[in-house]
């Protein structure tokens, strides 16, 4: 999802600075995508791609990213919060009750997810202030306040939302949005994997699905209105007229009110 948004914010002309572990030839568990491929993506959409190793469990390293941004920017329009880590050395079943759940399962999801988009989001504050109009969006999952089938996963993405609600209500003073965004069935490296050379359902979306609601509210003057919402990607396709690349505009988990 990272890579699909990053490319639709090349597309918007924007100068994207890509964060992952993942640099070169070195990918993460053996699957595809890389932030020196991602950049060159951005750059070749007509923006301006910027790759940086930067793992954002490690303190010094994210401080060094937005130290990094400030001097060369000076300021930040956008923080895209996209941190996840949760699935990596999974061991237990997804569907497997709590009591057979690990701890570092919980542990995995939290510090890779909630704790990363803390400190980011922190760290980005003084440079979404000196913005125009600054924004975080911050990618959730779910559908709704439907029960997300695993505790530890379902309390870390709840955990993200609410912390999304709180960072809005104190930012909002100083003009700066906060927005969470719950994609749909995205077709991820991961979920390609998984299908396993089979065509995954036709209601999946491509990743850039996900970049083009992130572009929307990025060039939305009155974002501001939503900020602290809880929006899913179909919504916001449905709400700003975006579709996927193949044209098509699936609206997931909306519910009957927003079934087209």
């Amino acid at each position: 999802m990272g890579r699909g948004i990053a490319e639709e914010l090349g597309h918007a002309g924007a100068t994207v600075y890509v964060t992952g572990r993942s640099v070169g030839d070195e990918t993460t568990d053996d699957l595809p995508g890389t932030v020196t491929g991602t950049a060159r993506l951005v750059t070749e959409a007509g923006g301006e791609g910027i790759a940086v190793q930067c793992d954002h469990t490690d303190d010094d390293a994210v401080e060094a990213l937005f130290e990094r941004i400030e001097r060369e920017e000076g300021h930040l329009d956008l923080l895209v919060n996209n941190v996840w880590g949760g699935y990596e050395g999974y061991g237990e079943g997804f569907d497997a009750p709590f009591w057979e759940q690990s701890v570092g399962t919980w542990d995995a999801m939290f510090d890779t997810g909630v704790r990363a988009h803390f400190t980011a989001s922190r760290l980005a504050a003084p440079l979404l202030f000196a913005s125009d109009a600054g924004l975080v969006v911050t990618v959730s999952s779910g559908d709704g306040d439907k029960f997300r089938g695993n505790v530890p996963y379902d309390t870390s993405k709840a955990a993200t939302e609410r912390m999304t609600r709180g960072m809005a209500r104190e930012l909002r003073d100083r003009g700066v949005a906060a927005v969470a965004i719950q994609p749909g069935f995205t077709r991820t490296e991961r979920v390609l994997d998984a299908f396993d050379g089979e065509e995954p359902p036709e209601e999946t979306s491509s990743p850039r699905y996900v970049g083009r609601a992130v572009v929307a509210l990025a060039t939305d003057p009155d974002v501001l209105d939503c900020s602290g919402e809880v929006c899913p990607v179909g919504e916001l396709a449905f709400a700003y007229g975006f579709t996927d690349v193949d044209g098509s505009q699936p609206q997931f988990a909306l519910g009957e009110e927003w079934a087209l």
